[in-house]
């Protein structure tokens, strides 16, 4: 597949009435800086009839009103804190065609062809402004924060690719904009808006640090490793969870829960089934440790609550962990109770205790994020990234939600991502990325309920 690129352009939001100052910014919250400083990408997929071009450009420009962080930059600051420029610097917008049509199969199993299909993961520089432009904080504002690729097809199909920084916003926000974007483009008002307020996470006073923070959301920068491993074979495998199986799994690990009359949730049982399933295909030594990060939203667990609204970062992970030899030989409930228990522990008090220890101690100590997408292995251990509960699928530009939706091609090795499948059953899409020799063990196993 040659995807040819037509053009390439900044487009600005798009304002009715006098536009805001461009030198306003925002100060990235503690729950932004603990993320991945790094683009995100995912793919859409559109059977036509679809909107031309021009209409979804304009939409776009009209919704970045409402978002301006995603046409800014980011930036430091007079005391070298992170912050987004509200300059209105702009998205880029590619717009490119494939002589011919799409090829289905291309979106039902990864591969590298998906990275041409949206703009670069790299971090794409800018030509920087003039110097008489700077003022009291000092620019770093030359990277774009959020790229746009429409791509046709000879046979009507419209590809959308989006790439987007992760500090500005998770996983929940990020399609909270795309569902406001499709509004924009339908001619819809944009509803319902977002809050925009990253001053909200105050820490007590004093502080109290009821759980340990480092060396979990945090480490030195002493003892951080800086090498990463470099492997050609990497293969993301896809497997699809019938809702029949995701029903026998939870009821497997449910029965063994005792007088808890309270059963293991859908996704528990389907992680803790991975967990198992890769950890033995992977053939390690017994007495390793191995370990999730699973990535746990704050809105409903902080007291009060935050709004679903809430426009940024606002998550952390739980880390359950085990021998691989105990994982191994016990029963499937013992990996959903480990799962269970991990994601529990991330309540209210751990996202407090969370704010006072970031706010206090990670410069103090000179700490570094723990989250890091630069490596291209994480065995023994995991990630799981689930995008089960995000509206996704609910962008619509005029001619229907999208038939596919699905993550770009991450090789590295033990970051999966969950999606809802695009049959719409309640089936669910696992993208895992495995080492090519440990595949045909996977396969083997992934479908069975020990």
């Amino acid at each position: 597949m040659k995807v040819q690129l037509r053009s390439s352009r900044m487009i600005k939001p798009l304002y009715e009435d006098t536009p805001p100052q461009t030198r306003n910014n925002i100060s990235l919250s503690v729950f932004d800086k603990a993320t991945y400083d790094s683009h995100m990408a995912i793919i859409y997929a559109f059977r036509p009839p679809t909107p031309p071009n021009k209409a979804i450009k304009v939409a776009l420009q009209k919704v970045l009103v409402v978002y301006r962080e995603w046409a800014g930059r980011l930036g430091k600051d007079d005391k070298g804190e992170p912050i987004i420029l509200l300059n209105d610097e702009g998205v880029r917008f590619i717009e490119a065609y494939v002589d011919g049509p799409l090829d289905q199969a291309l979106l039902l199993k990864p591969s590298a062809t998906l990275l041409s299909l949206h703009p670069s993961l790299k971090q794409r520089v800018c030509p920087r402004a003039r110097d008489e432009e700077k003022d009291s904080f000092s620019e770093m504002g030359v990277v774009e924060l959020l790229q746009v690729q429409l791509t046709r097809f000879t046979c009507g199909s419209l590809v959308v690719g989006f790439t987007s920084h992760h500090l500005v916003a998770d996983g929940h926000s990020t399609s909270k904009f795309l569902v406001a974007w499709g509004q924009a483009c339908r001619g819809l008002e944009i509803s319902p808006l977002p809050l925009h307020d990253r001053t909200i996470f105050t820490p007590r006073n004093p502080p109290i640090f009821e759980f340990e923070h480092k060396g979990v959301e945090f480490t030195s920068l002493k003892t951080h490793n800086l090498k990463h491993n470099s492997v050609d074979n990497i293969v993301v495998h896809k497997v699809h969870y019938t809702v029949e199986f995701l029903a026998k799994l939870k009821d497997k690990a449910s029965s063994m829960n005792g007088n808890n009359n309270k059963p293991f949730t859908k996704f528990e049982s389907l992680v803790a089934h991975l967990w198992r399933a890769i950890t033995k295909s992977r053939c390690l030594n017994g007495h390793e440790t191995t370990q999730i990060r699973i990535s746990i939203d704050g809105r409903q667990r902080l007291n009060p609550k935050v709004s679903n609204e809430y426009f940024g970062n606002l998550v952390l992970w739980a880390f359950p962990s085990a021998k691989v030899k105990t994982l191994l030989q016990e029963p499937l409930f013992y990996a959903v109770k480990l799962i269970h228990d991990a994601i529990t522990k991330v309540n209210n008090n751990y996202f407090r205790s969370f704010i006072d220890f970031a706010n206090f101690k990670v410069k103090e100590e000179n700490l570094m994020t723990t989250a890091d997408m630069t490596k291209t292995t994480l065995c023994p251990n995991l990630e799981v990234d689930s995008w089960l509960r995000f509206p996704f699928y609910d962008l619509d530009f005029g001619g229907g939600c999208p038939y596919v939706f699905m993550p770009s091609y991450y090789p590295t090795e033990g970051m999966m991502f969950l999606l809802p499948s695009f049959i719409g059953d309640g089936s669910i899409d696992v993208f895992i990325p495995l080492f090519e020799e440990n595949l045909t063990a996977f396969e083997e196993i992934c479908y069975t309920i020990d």
